[in-house]
């Protein structure tokens, strides 16, 4: 995983914070094997936009949950050198009228992919 340069210090304290809970730390095995296989997948000449979800899936080996989903985003749009772009892609397609878009336009707000609806 390619991290922001001036970020790796920031990463490594943030990981190591939880290497003694392992749901934290499975937030951020499952944001680095995501990150690895879009990068991949980047390098061959692929958009973000049309790999990240099926590699989300892919990435997801231990049965993660929507929190875990939304907190790696949000690992991922802070530290990752395609970080912002994902944060983007994130925030649009888990929008379910214009929230999204409202979301994006502050800075490094990722929406919340467990939303219950009840009307």
């Amino acid at each position: 995983m390619k991290i922001l340069m001036g970020k790796e210090k920031e990463y490594s304290d943030w990981k190591a914070k939880n290497e003694d809970d392992p749901y934290g730390l499975a937030i951020f095995r499952y944001a680095e094997a995501w990150a690895d296989m879009m990068e991949e997948k980047l390098g061959d000449g692929a958009k973000l936009e049309d790999i990240a979800k099926d590699t989300s899936h892919q990435a997801d080996t231990e049965g993660i949950t929507g929190f875990m989903y939304g907190a790696a985003v949000s690992v991922l749009s802070h530290c990752w050198e395609h970080g912002e772009q994902l944060r983007r892609w994130h925030n649009l397609s888990t929008q379910i009228k214009n929230e999204g878009e409202e979301t994006n336009k502050k800075d490094g707000a990722v929406l919340n992919p467990a939303v219950l609806i009840v009307d």
